[in-house]
């Protein structure tokens, strides 16, 4: 097991350099620069001022001698540059915002596995039932429709209709926790909203294909309990595609928080991501690709973890 994480965890810097090669050199290709925006900013500034603003940000070499510059002070130094517009440290910009995303993402995270799984196990055990169809739809809705969408008119209907929309200051926890804990809730169920609808219909799959077993219908024939045979023997051996899915589904949450955020205010890493990328923040937004890469890449290690604690005939080596 221990050999099996730290070659995992090897494998994850090969990885990241290719993510934060791609990031480093394609926002670069994008139209406009940094420097357009500060000389817009200042009409009067002359071509030689262009010239030392590009030399003082350190954009005045080229493209590949800045990469090295940004992954020397990475191993070097463990710093992700700072900000050209704040001059303050990535990392500091980072670490403030991340908390917030994490929990957004995590009771997104939550809600789809207590609202997916109980729906899908119940949609299997009544096949063909009434509340089996209602499951089925519920779970095409939720792959359907856009979580934005549902986002943003949880935003504008009821602040039309009953003069009433979500927080869109961040409320901290130690000041109010009810208030803290209710910005969130909306957010992070639309979010596992979107999310529960691909785990509904696998767990619903997987627990169909399990119940047909033969050792399942011995135990229905020695008399044993549904609630028995569901739990302790079929749902853990459907489960294991189930988690599949869910640790591919971890880039798709990272991108929802970052329309989610931006759609209800929320300051987490995905809404600093956005305003680097209006505002050509170049180590703010590689700093932020990389550090949500790590985070992808972790997750889906710890879901390839989970198989062995589901089935222990599973081993690492």
């Amino acid at each position: 097991m221990y050999a099996y994480v730290i070659r995992r965890l090897l494998l994850i810097i090969p990885t990241l350099f290719l993510a934060s090669l791609i990031v480093f050199f394609l926002i670069r290709l994008i139209p406009g620069d940094i420097i357009q925006l500060m000389v817009g900013e200042h009409q009067s500034t002359s071509n030689m001022d262009r010239d030392a603003i590009e030399k003082a940000l350190g954009l005045d070499v080229p493209m590949q001698e800045q990469y090295a510059r940004w992954v020397g002070d990475i191993i070097l130094h463990g710093s992700l540059s700072e900000s050209l517009w704040k001059k303050v440290p990535v990392t500091e910009l980072i670490l403030q915002r991340l908390p917030v995303t994490i929990e957004l993402g995590a009771l997104a995270l939550v809600i789809a596995i207590l609202v997916a799984i109980p729906i899908g196990i119940y949609s299997a055990i009544r096949q063909d039932t009434l509340g089996d169809f209602l499951g089925r739809t519920v779970s095409i809705l939720a792959m359907s429709v856009p979580g934005f969408w549902i986002g943003t008119a949880i935003m504008v209907y009821p602040a039309l209709w009953w003069g009433w929309s979500p927080p869109v200051q961040l409320i901290r926890f130690s000041e109010d926790a009810g208030g803290h804990l209710t910005m969130f809730i909306i957010p992070a169920a639309v979010m596992g909203l979107a999310m529960s609808g691909t785990t509904m219909r696998m767990t619903r799959t997987m627990m169909l294909e399990v119940l047909r077993q033969d050792y399942i219908k011995t135990a229905w024939s020695k008399g044993m309990k549904e609630r028995t045979i569901v739990i302790r023997h079929a749902l853990k051996n459907a489960l294991i595609p189930v988690v599949t899915i869910i640790g591919l589904q971890m880039p798709v949450l990272i991108g929802g928080a970052v329309i989610i955020e931006q759609i209800f205010s929320l300051p987490g890493v995905g809404r600093l991501m956005l305003d680097a990328i209006s505002a050509r923040d170049y180590p703010i937004i590689s700093g932020v690709m990389l550090v949500l890469a790590s985070f992808v890449l972790i997750l889906n290690m710890a879901v390839d973890l989970t198989y062995s604690f589901l089935d222990p005939r599973i081993h690492y080596r």
